[in-house]
């Protein structure tokens, strides 16, 4: 197995000669890493066929993971905050004993703000399992190398700014969060400031010594959320440097990722997940499929240049609905189209009007789908449903409602995206029995 650390001290690895994690035990965010990665697959495979064991018929294919399964994160999110005051340094104007005047102290807090140095330690990293407690991690196995830096940067330049980190608890403080999104295939990378309000002085500035220290950062852009929210970005932004977006290559297509678009992290199993789910779908360029829950279009694209004859993508979020169709006309993909409906009433009204797709590919949150949604599928009656879980639990409660209704699980196919932790994705071909 190949990986991407061979820099790493050997005291930072494991007796399989694997890199491991000093942080493991304090962060809980990887609950693996620091177990043989043919170990974890083979957990995975089990608990795969543990959920859906008990269907008759189906092909339950083993689990497929990456040869370098470190450093795929193409997005890494940091909050920022105080730590632990800092010492302050001797102010000329304080008497020799003593703690000094007011004034004095005044003083030497606006020296200390004009020298750089900041009051308190910042600290940056991760959150600690189920709290808002930051792990401090300069260096992470999973995270994308680039990526760390620009967040290490940013906080090594906070001082320098007069940028204080956000105080939670007192909703004091200026920069909350950092997010990095890396092109997987360009390099390019977008930096998201999320501030504790507008003003920014110094935001020129500021750029220009983040792109100097980082020059493969192509675009900043300030977000602002000044709400008490655990939600990290807010709905106000303006583009600080370049043009506020990168763009990236997936399975042959280009895709156009701002700071508000869903893209997946891992694009290397991305383009695994998705040829997998082309392929099960079957398409020999007659059919006409449904993308339910398309988001962004990526999946419906992808078949849409793959096989399909007409793919309909259907959102009830126009913000994705937007970008799918920008997407869309970026590619020159002209047998896609986008609407923005609720997925499930899109397909009840095509059963009513005898325009029933061939195929459906649906990808939805981990809650999986509605019964009212797999109700409306089954009254479309597709032949072929492929049906993508980041869920595998709710994937296997829906696949058996539809196998209720006429449908039969013909293969499953589990692919590791999120390597060292609990995650698997699932791809499930279900196939309608005796026609329509």
């Amino acid at each position: 197995m190949r990986n991407s650390s061979s820099g790493k001290k050997p005291d930072n690895r494991g007796i399989d000669g694997a890199p491991t994690c000093p942080h493991a035990r304090a962060c809980g965010a990887c609950q693996h890493v620091n177990e043989p990665y043919a170990a974890q697959l083979a957990r995975k495979d089990a608990r795969v066929a543990e959920l859906f064991g008990g269907i008759d018929g189906a092909e339950l294919r083993p689990i497929l993971g990456m040869d370098d399964p470190y450093r795929y994160r193409n997005k890494v999110v940091s909050p920022y905050a105080p730590g632990k005051k800092l010492a302050a340094a001797p102010s000329a104007g304080k008497a020799a004993k003593g703690k000094g005047s007011r004034g004095d102290r005044a003083r030497d807090a606006r020296d200390r703000r004009a020298a750089g140095r900041p009051r308190h330690e910042i600290l940056c990293g991760m959150y600690a399992a189920h709290s808002h407690r930051i792990v401090p991690t300069d260096e992470c196995l999973v995270e994308n190398e680039e990526a760390k830096r620009v967040i290490l940067a940013i906080r090594s330049l906070m001082p320098r700014f007069g940028m204080e980190p956000y105080r939670e608890d007192a909703g004091s403080g200026f920069l909350r969060h950092a997010v990095v999104r890396v092109g997987h295939t360009s390099g390019e990378m977008l930096v998201t400031l999320v501030t504790n309000g507008r003003e920014f002085p110094g935001s020129r500035a500021f750029c220009r010594e983040l792109v100097k220290r980082c020059p493969g950062v192509t675009t900043i852009v300030q977000n602002v959320n000044e709400r008490q929210t655990n939600v990290i970005l807010g709905e106000r932004e303006q583009t600080l440097y370049g043009p506020g977006f990168i763009l990236d290559q997936l399975c042959g297509l280009s895709f156009r990722i701002s700071s508000q678009s869903f893209y997946q992290v891992n694009a290397v199993q991305t383009e695994v997940l998705y040829r997998q789910a082309v392929e099960l779908a079957g398409f020999t360029g007659t059919e006409r499929a449904v993308d339910a829950y398309c988001g962004t279009g990526t999946i419906g694209l992808v078949a849409a240049k793959h096989g399909a004859a007409q793919v309909t993508g259907v959102d009830s979020v126009a913000s994705a609905v937007r970008d799918a169709r920008e997407n869309a006309r970026h590619n020159g993909v002209e047998n896609a189209r986008f609407v923005v409906d609720d997925a499930g009433a899109f397909m009840r009204k095509a059963a009513a009007e005898g325009e029933r797709p061939d195929v459906v590919l649906m990808d939805p949150p981990r809650a999986g789908s509605s019964e009212e949604f797999l109700e409306s599928l089954a009254a479309c009656a597709p032949m072929r449903v492929v049906y993508i879980s980041c869920n595998p639990e709710t994937q296997a409660r829906d696949v058996r409602h539809l196998e209720r209704r006429g449908y039969r699980l013909r293969v499953l196919q589990p692919v590791d995206m999120f390597p060292h932790t609990d995650h698997i994705e699932t791809i499930a071909l279900l196939q309608r029995e005796g026609g329509r």
